[in-house]
């Protein structure tokens, strides 16, 4: 019998459990609200904002974090979504909003250690109070929004996984983040602006 890898027994595992997350995408944005502002502090101490972006076409949102095997299996391909758009007006933005209390290993330190290890091109902000996640409606460690600039607010256009295949980037079939920058890109509406995010859990302060 074929053996599931790691990432197949972990997707069945969030799948079972989904129904018990206290936050869901019941809260939080729908795709074509207009999302709010934050300031988050980044890896190198500075405080950094949405409208610290004034040249950008949108952001490709991403919350994520350093322990979840399913963030660092996408690692690589976020670093990849910010050097093949940034230059094109969508830079990545990335977030933990994990407890570091209960997960030592997503502290702000160590934070700084982790994109300094990965050489991280993007900004890496802490959401300490976990409120931007839960304003967002973000479950899931990867969970990407992808926000286009439409006049002077920043529109949801997309939420959900980064793409189809979290154990090989060479077996994805349907890249859903890049499909759906493309197509803003191209001034078309984006023809799949939800999927499910499928990762860990968001380690919720108690």
């Amino acid at each position: 019998m074929k053996k599931f890898s790691i990432y197949a027994l972990l997707s069945l595992l969030v799948i079972a459990t989904s129904s018990f997350i206290l936050n869901t995408t019941d809260a939080g944005y729908k795709v074509g609200d207009v999302a709010g502002d934050f300031k988050l502090t980044n890896i190198d101490g500075k405080k950094v904002s949405l409208n610290d972006y004034p040249e950008a076409k949108g952001v490709i949102l991403v919350f994520t974090c350093n322990h979840c095997p399913f963030s660092v299996a996408y690692e690589d391909r976020i670093i990849g979504l910010h050097n093949k758009y940034v230059s094109k007006g969508y830079p990545v933005v990335a977030i933990n909003s994990n407890d570091a209390k209960a997960y030592p290993d997503d502290s702000f330190e160590n934070m700084v250690v982790r994109a300094k290890d990965k050489a991280f091109p993007f900004r890496y902000l802490h959401d300490e109070s976990q409120e931007i996640a839960r304003n967002y409606g973000a479950t899931r460690t990867p969970h990407v929004y992808v926000l286009n600039k439409e006049k002077e607010s920043w529109v949801v256009r997309y939420i959900g996984a980064i793409d189809d295949n979290t154990d090989s980037p060479a077996e994805v079939t349907k890249k859903y983040v890049e499909t759906a920058v493309n197509e803003l890109l191209e001034g078309k509406p984006v023809s799949t602006s939800f999927t499910k995010a499928i990762g860990c859990s968001i380690k919720w302060k108690k």
